[in-house]
């Protein structure tokens, strides 16, 4: 059964995205459709697959990170409007049987990702 994960790793201060907003959305027709909605915990990962089984279908996906809520609660920048606020990642979805891990690592300035595992 293929699902859709994420985790989100504090690379500023070393430690797990707690309390992150994270959206799901599937694209479809060049307009995106919300799926679901989530909150990181205090390992900074989601309690449960994000979508998992027939919800996971071959398309585009994108998840939305709403990272400047947690950039502000853990003094990420001094100033604002900040440099990082929503963070999209688009990825596109192949094999529904698969296991997609899609990881954000944050700091004030500067984000990574990947397809993890």
């Amino acid at each position: 059964m293929g699902r859709l994960t994420t985790h989100v790793l504090d690379t500023a201060n070393g430690c797990p995205g707690e309390g992150i907003c994270v959206e799901v959305y599937r694209l479809e027709a060049g307009n995106r459709v919300l799926l679901t909605q989530t909150m990181t915990n205090a390992d900074g990962r989601c309690d449960a697959p994000l979508l998992e089984g027939e919800a996971l279908t071959p398309g585009e996906y994108e998840l939305q990170f709403h990272a400047g809520d947690y950039l502000r609660r853990h003094g990420g920048t001094a100033s604002e409007p900040l440099f990082l606020d929503l963070i999209p990642l688009r990825f596109g979805v192949s094999d529904s049987a698969a296991h997609y891990h899609v990881p954000l690592l944050l700091s004030p300035y500067g984000y990574s990702t990947y397809r993890g595992s």
